[in-house]
């Protein structure tokens, strides 16, 4: 089966196909046998592994990963690339491809059916435009994961991985320290892509925990917390969350004081240990007033 890192080899099964990119999913497909090595080396991919693959294009990495892993379940929502995929990994036996939209899977009966329930390995090369969704529905959902290795915006790995006082610090990098570790894994520059996107990628690996860094008392309060205090950043917490979540400012600042912190406090300083930390006092303040 001919290597479809190599972009010569991608041309000819696009020209097979008569196929067209569609702008609304995004897509842009690896053309680098070097960076696709890369990203299965960090996925640390063994022959043990079921491995989830989110939008497989015409099946690039889908070969790397067959390579090395027990299994692996493509899922892809455009249906032309369908029968693409179907020539392109016919010379595998451990790949199942899913015509579907990964935000309605049901991931878990994934890892229930093809891996006895224990953690899966995800892998994606996703459209930027729904990155976010998706990683953050595959963390809330607490489906059973070791990891996921995905190619996301520069800008969004930095968010991902970056700590209080910083521009790029978020709802988004609190959200995924809480799940688990993020690391940048490869910058990849657009050249390695076909056609080019207008941004430099990067792989970030993110190990999912088994049990959360930090305590809450209410996993959803805390995330609607942190979503409030980010939504207007350059309020303190006492105004933002007042605002945000009808919070009395007198209450946060209270909160506040229990943990040592002024009352000028703005959440963009706040650790996911201090948010946790708030989250418990004014969950506790709420269920007493």
């Amino acid at each position: 089966m001919a290597d479809l890192g190599i972009p010569q080899n991608t041309i000819a099964v696009l020209q097979k196909y008569n196929f067209v990119f569609q702008k609304k999913f995004g897509q842009n497909f690896l053309i680098d046998p070097h960076v696709l090595e890369k990203i299965v080396d960090a996925a640390r991919i063994t022959d043990d592994d079921c491995v989830l693959e989110i939008g497989p294009g015409i099946g690039t990495m889908t070969q790397y990963l067959a390579e090395r892993a027990r299994e692996v379940v493509a899922v892809e929502i455009d249906r032309a690339l369908i029968p693409i995929l179907r020539d392109t990994l016919s010379a595998y036996d451990n790949v199942t491809i899913l015509n579907e939209d990964i935000m309605k899977v049901d991931v878990g009966q994934i890892v229930r059916e093809r891996n006895q329930g224990r953690p899966i390995k995800v892998v994606a090369n996703l459209p930027y435009y729904i990155t976010t969704p998706i990683v953050m529905s595959l963390l809330e959902n607490h489906v059973p994961l070791h990891s996921i290795t995905i190619m996301v915006q520069k800008e969004v790995a930095d968010r991902m991985q970056v700590g209080p006082g910083t521009k790029d610090y978020g709802a988004l990098s609190l959200a995924v320290q809480y799940y688990a570790r993020p690391e940048i894994v490869a910058h990849v520059p657009s050249n390695c892509f076909m056609p080019r996107p207008g941004v430099d990628s990067a792989v970030v690996r993110l190990t999912i925990y088994q049990e959360p860094p930090v305590r809450a008392q209410d996993e959803k309060y805390l995330f609607a917390l942190i979503r409030a205090s980010f939504n207007q950043r350059r309020k303190t917490l006492a105004n933002g969350l007042s605002n945000g979540m009808g919070i009395p400012r007198e209450q946060v600042t209270a909160a506040l004081q229990e943990m040592g912190l002024p009352a000028t406090t703005r959440g963009e300083t706040l650790t996911l240990k201090q948010f946790a930390a708030l989250s418990n006092l004014l969950k506790r303040g709420n269920a007493i007033s």
